[in-house]
């Protein structure tokens, strides 16, 4: 479930970018991903979360994600990817931003 951020004063972190896998394995990224994204879009202050196919780039991974606050990020967030999902990146560029209000 996706939850709209319950009120603006609470400074928001918005996580965008892409990774990038062999073309050949992006399917497959994809699908070991799907529990990571279930989880994320269940955890205390995920606002959003998605992972998808770049539709130009048959290597490419779009990210993005909002939490309602940096806590909330790192709680969820805790050793990043499994050790499999990190060897299967060849290439990474994902940025995080503070948004307050």
């Amino acid at each position: 479930m996706i939850r709209d951020c319950p009120d603006g004063r609470h400074g928001m972190v918005i996580v965008a970018g892409h990774l990038l896998v062999d073309p050949a394995e992006r399917a497959s990224y994809l699908r070991g991903c799907e529990e990571v994204v279930r989880l994320a879009r269940d955890a205390d202050g995920c606002l959003d979360f998605a992972l998808s196919p770049d539709l130009l780039d048959p290597g490419r991974i779009n990210v993005h994600e909002r939490w309602s606050s940096r806590g909330a990020l790192e709680a969820f967030r805790g050793s990043g990817p499994s050790e499999e999902q990190g060897a299967a990146l060849v290439g990474a560029s994902v940025s995080e931003y503070e948004v307050s209000g």
